[in-house]
């Protein structure tokens, strides 16, 4: 089947024609994000495959839709850069990586919360310029420390078994309680609780409608004093301006994220000679206590060559009519 491979880096290629070997679809790798300038490129391609910052509009699904194209296969878990129902009004199915390694992005908001803690990318930075001083560096121990994970799913299932690892006690609030989570010591609560009792925080829920800005102004002032909060999920899960205040007013004692809601325009791609206009992730990273990286959390090599096995085999399926054990309902 031809497939328009939208926002391929060197990496997307090299795992998805190990991937797709076996299978033998025409691929066609476009650098390019798609959009509404773009879209010319997928005329008479029957799939498409994209990524998180694609924009998947109504005017883009139909411009798809009437360029003869019939599945869209994402390359993530997430599909809230999709409108599936302008999909479903244009006769398109979508396709996701529903399970890829829960453990590549818990292992690396684990690492955030080390490095936020400890203040280790701060010390790398001195050291490299010849400075050895402590000042400023003191973090706390984990060990005996509260923890609330926001999405208890499998990745926040397993971020929450390895924080239990280091001794934390750890709190937990989810739509869908998992008798595994509780199995391992965690405690389900509200947010109003999770936010009072923890002194560390992290999100792995979806972004939805109902958890968009799930962290903003209330649930903010509710947080225990000096809280460390992360993000490796989704930038809109985060109201940024009140976390903004929050750190200003020292509610918050630190910020990761590996996620920004106004991303699109920045991650994955090199502005470092350029002058970035988005005066909010300016703001951010003017605070010496904030931690952020541009939406790695998921890459390591194990976890990508998974994406692109389970993306071609979402397209071989379709194109053999067989049960799109992946699809996403619309």
């Amino acid at each position: 089947m031809k497939v328009a491979v939208f926002s391929v880096k060197r990496y997307d290629r090299v795992l998805l024609r190990e991937a797709n070997a076996a299978h033998g679809h025409a691929l066609t790798f476009q650098e390019a994000m798609l959009g509404p300038e773009t879209v010319p490129l997928a005329v008479g391609y029957p799939a498409v495959s994209v990524f998180v910052n694609d924009n998947m509009g109504a005017d883009v699904l139909a411009a798809l839709a009437a360029g003869g194209t019939q599945l869209i296969a994402t390359r993530s878990t997430g599909f809230n850069h999709i409108d599936l129902d302008a999909a479903k009004a244009c006769g398109l199915r979508v396709a996701r990586v529903t399970d890829y390694s829960p453990f590549a992005v818990a292992e690396f908001a684990v690492g955030l919360i080390l490095s936020l803690n400890r203040h280790i990318h701060r010390a790398y930075d001195r050291t490299r310029n010849g400075n050895f001083e402590l000042e400023g560096l003191m973090g706390f121990d984990l060990h005996g420390r509260t923890v609330g994970v926001i999405g208890t799913g499998k990745i926040g299932r397993t971020f929450a078994h390895i924080m239990a690892g280091f001794g934390m006690r750890v709190l937990g609030m989810d739509a869908y309680p998992s008798p595994d989570f509780t199995a391992l010591g965690g405690r389900y609560v509200d947010l109003a609780e999770l936010m009072a009792e923890s002194d560390v925080v992290s999100l792995h829920c979806p972004l939805t409608p109902a958890t968009r800005h799930i962290i903003g102004e209330t649930s903010l002032a509710a947080a225990k004093p000096g809280q460390l909060l992360v993000n490796t999920s989704r930038g809109g899960l985060i109201d940024t301006a009140a976390a903004i205040e929050a750190l200003k007013d020292r509610r918050l004692g630190g910020l990761a994220i590996d996620v920004y809601e106004q991303e699109a325009d920045l991650f994955f791609r090199d502005l470092s000679s350029d002058i970035i206009e988005d005066d909010t992730i300016q703001r951010l990273v003017s605070f010496p206590n904030v931690l952020l990286t541009g939406h790695q959390a998921f890459f390591t090599r194990d976890a990508m060559f998974t994406i692109c096995r389970t993306t071609i085999e979402n397209i071989t399926a379709f194109e053999r009519g067989e049960p799109l054990v992946n699809e996403v309902p619309t």
